[in-house]
C-alpha cells in the first residue's frame, strides 16, 4: 500500500503548548489522575465566565446569524473596533480597513500566507508566542528571531534586533503585552522598532490580544498610534482573554498606514478572507457589546481582582524557591521563570517539563516551546484560583528539591 506522508512544509511548524507533553497528560487523566494544567491560557475551565451582556446580545442574534456574513465580518462589529481604536487616538483605519476572524490565530496565518513568498524573513521574538514562528514558516518564510532582554524586564532589544534585518525582511512581530513572559513594553521602545520599520520599509505585525489584561499601573500602547501614515501596522486583538470568551473565536485584524503602497498585498488578504467565506457570525455579535459595555476585566486586574493575585502569589512563591527567579508580569496571564543553570543543568527542558508531570501531575510549558534559545526556562499559567496556585508551587518547590536531570 502506498505510504501518505505529511506536507515538507510543516517540518518547521511547531505548537508545542499542544504537544506531546498535553497527549501525555491525557494519557494520564484517562487513566483516572487528576492534572493541573498550567499550560495554556484558556479561562473557562478555571471559572472566568464569559460577561452576561455578551452572551444575552449573541442569543439575541442567533436567529440573523444563519447565513454567511461579508467576508470581512458584520458592519456592526467592524464599526465598533474602529470607534475603539480612534477612542486610543488611531485616526487612519475605517471599517474596510477591519477583518474579523475565528480568533486572532486564523488572521494571523492569513496575513502571512498573503505576503510572504519562499526565502522572505519576518522578526519575531524569542520568546514568542510559537503560532507566529509556525505561521511564517507554513507561508514558506523564515522566522528570524530577535532577543527580548531578560535582564532589561524583557523588552525587545533593539540593536539585536536592528542586526538582524536583511534584505529579505519584510516585517516585524511585536508580542505586548507579550507572552509567555508578561512584558509591556514602553513608548520609546516602540517608537524606536517603529524608527526601524520606517528605514526598512517593513511591516509592523502588532499581536496585542491581552492588551486589557495590565497590572499596577502599566500601561499598554498600540502600535498603531505610533506607525501613523507612513508604516503599514497590522494589529491583532479579539475577546478570548479579556472577555473570556476563547472558545467563542471572535478575534479582529486591522490595517493601518500607507494603504496605497500596500494595494497588492491587501488585495491578498481580501482573496484569502473571501476565500473562507467568513467568521462565525454568531460570536462576531458579541464584538459591539464587549466593546461598548461594562469593561469587567477591570474588576480582576485591579487590586483586590483575582488576576492580579494569582499572579502576585505565584510570582512571590516563584522566587523564593532555591535557584528560581522570575521578572513580575506587567500584564497578560503567565510567568516566565528562569531555572538556575548551575543549580538545575537540564539539558532537555521539554523532559523536565515531563518529569515534572509524572512526579507531581502539574503540566507546565517548556520555555524551547516558545523558541526561547536555552532549556532553562518554563511558562506557567496565572489562571488558578490561589489554593491551587499555592498548593502548584510548592509541590514544584518539592519537585526541584530533589530534581536531578
Amino acid at each position: 500500500m502506498a505510504e501518505f506522508t505529511q506536507s515538507h512544509k510543516l517540518h518547521n511548524v511547531l505548537y508545542d503548548i499542544r504537544g506531546p507533553l498535553l497527549e501525555h497528560a491525557q494519557r494520564m487523566e484517562a487513566a483516572g489522575q487528576r492534572i493541573l494544567k498550567l499550560n495554556i491560557g484558556n479561562p473557562a475551565p478555571f471559572g472566568f465566565e464569559a460577561p452576561e451582556a455578551i452572551l444575552v446580545d449573541m442569543i439575541r442574534h442567533l436567529p440573523t446569524a444563519q447565513g454567511y456574513s461579508d467576508s470581512r465580518g458584520i458592519f456592526s462589529a467592524r464599526t465598533a473596533v474602529v470607534q475603539y481604536y480612534q477612542g486610543r487616538g488611531i485616526q487612519n483605519i475605517d471599517v474596510d480597513d477591519v477583518y474579523l476572524g475565528n480568533g486572532v490565530s486564523e488572521l494571523i496565518t492569513l496575513s502571512l500566507q498573503a505576503l510572504l513568498n519562499n526565502g522572505d524573513e519576518i522578526l519575531v521574538p524569542t520568546p514568542d508566542y510559537p503560532l507566529w514562528t509556525a505561521s511564517v514558516s507554513l507561508a514558506g518564510g523564515t522566522a528570524v528571531h530577535y532577543l527580548c532582554d531578560e535582564e532589561n524586564h524583557w523588552w525587545p532589544d533593539v540593536e539585536d534586533m536592528a542586526a538582524r534585518i536583511t534584505n529579505r525582511t519584510k516585517g516585524i512581530v511585536l508580542i505586548n503585552p507579550n507572552n509567555p513572559t508578561g512584558a509591556v513594553y514602553p513608548e520609546y521602545i516602540l517608537r524606536q522598532i517603529v524608527d526601524l520599520a520606517r528605514k526598512h520599509g517593513l511591516i509592523i505585525f502588532a499581536d496585542e490580544i491581552y492588551e486589557k489584561i495590565l497590572y499596577d499601573g502599566a500601561v499598554h500602547i498600540n502600535a498603531a498610534a505610533i506607525t501613523g501614515e507612513d508604516v503599514l501596522c497590522l494589529t491583532f486583538s479579539g475577546l478570548s482573554k479579556a472577555y473570556r470568551i476563547a472558545g467563542f473565536r471572535s478575534g479582529w485584524m486591522t490595517i493601518s498606514g500607507p494603504k496605497r503602497d500596500a494595494a497588492d498585498y491587501i488585495e491578498g488578504i481580501n482573496l484569502l478572507a473571501n476565500m473562507r467565506l467568513c467568521a462565525n457570525v454568531p460570536a462576531q455579535h458579541a464584538i459591539q457589546t464587549a466593546l461598548g459595555g461594562y469593561q469587567s476585566i477591570n474588576d480582576l486586574i485591579l487590586p483586590g481582582g483575582r488576576l492580579k493575585a494569582q499572579r502576585d502569589l505565584a510570582h512571590k512563591m516563584l522566587n523564593d524557591i532555591p535557584g528560581v527567579s522570575c521578572e513580575n508580569a506587567e500584564g497578560a496571564l503567565y510567568l516566565f521563570p528562569k531555572l538556575d543553570p548551575e543549580a538545575y543543568p537540564i539539558e532537555s527542558d521539554e523532559m523536565f517539563a515531563l518529569d515534572l508531570l509524572k512526579q507531581q501531575k502539574i503540566l507546565v510549558s517548556h520555555g524551547t516551546a516558545f523558541n526561547w534559545i536555552r532549556p532553562d526556562h518554563f511558562r506557567m499559567v496565572t489562571l488558578p484560583a490561589l489554593e491551587d496556585i499555592e498548593d502548584a508551587v510548592s509541590r514544584l518547590a518539592e519537585f526541584l528539591s530533589t530534581y536531578k536531570p
